[in-house]
């Protein structure tokens, strides 16, 4: 079995080397969810464009609210900066929700040493960023409509995204093993990504936040990424080429420690999902399509 060690450029070889299986897996994991649907992909597109009308309508015309910073009183421009922040949020919140299940789900390819099981959270992170890029698609276009060309600073959001992608995949990997000896990691994870949501700046703004408490929101990983794509979003601010680097190096430590924390306790995967398979509380996949397996 290949170790990890705590180095960058180990996750980025792996990420290389096993380029084309995780292609291959992230294509079907985006067709699988669609499959057997009349519109097919076509969801992802209607999904976004159905919640940001619906945000338009609730924020702009119930609630009249405004961003404290928007350049104008546009009845769209907060469901817009609203959408923005939930764009951001999405990515880690599918994935890290995801993340306790992906070795359960995919109990076959524990007994496969061949097998880089490494790789679970990349195509589960693909499947997000491609929502992602149907959702930036919609808000684009929404944007174009009613205010126009967009600020050159777009250009700079993947850049910005970056930091959130490694995080994303880091805490999926500590989640992927902690969920194989812990079922109850699931339900826990559910509440703290809803919590999460709420605790992030994606309703209001930072400084909307009272000052003694801007110091604990700060603390939320989530909180630079979300403020630093909003502005280059909507070019209402410099990029914090410092922030986004300082983000990037906490990343870069936390998915580190965290496929080496992984590529750890994998070890002991086989032992435990086969001792609660003959128990009854898993089974294999041969037995679930036999019609034989009994939670």
């Amino acid at each position: 079995m290949q170790q990890f060690s705590l180095y960058p450029q180990e996750i980025a070889a792996s990420l290389w080397r096993n380029r084309y299986l995780i292609k291959k897996s992230i294509q079907r994991e985006v067709l699988g969810r669609y499959r057997g649907s009349m519109l097919g992909v076509l969801w992802s597109f209607f999904n976004p464009l159905f919640m940001l009308a619906v945000y338009t309508f609730v924020f702009s015309v119930v609630f009249k609210a405004r961003w404290p910073s928007a350049s104008s009183d546009s009845k769209v421009e907060f469901a817009m900066v609203l959408f923005a922040g939930l764009m951001v949020y999405a990515v880690f919140a599918e994935c890290v929700n995801r993340a306790p299940g992906l070795i359960l789900a995919n109990t076959s390819y524990v007994k496969k040493v061949v097998y880089p099981l490494e790789i679970l959270p990349w195509i589960s992170l693909g499947g997000a960023v491609f929502h992602l890029g149907i959702s930036f698609l919609v808000w684009l276009l929404a944007y174009f409509v009613f205010f126009g060309l967009p600020s050159a600073t777009i250009l700079l959001f993947p850049l910005v995204l970056l930091p959130l992608f490694l995080l994303t995949v880091g805490v999926s990997w500590w989640l992927a093993s902690l969920g194989v000896y812990l079922r109850d990691v699931t339900q826990l994870v559910g509440i703290l990504t809803t919590a999460l949501m709420f605790l992030s700046p994606i309703f209001y703004s930072i400084s909307s936040v009272p000052e003694n408490f801007q110091i604990i929101m700060h603390l939320n990983p989530l909180t630079p990424i979300i403020e630093q794509a909003r502005a280059v979003l909507f070019g209402s601010g410099k990029l914090d080429l410092l922030l986004i680097l300082y983000c990037y190096l906490a990343s870069m430590v936390i998915a580190s420690l965290c496929v080496a924390w992984f590529q750890t306790t994998r070890k002991g995967f086989s032992d435990v999902l086969w001792t609660r398979g003959e128990q009854g509380v898993l089974c294999q996949p041969s037995a679930a399509v036999a019609g034989r397996c009994l939670l």
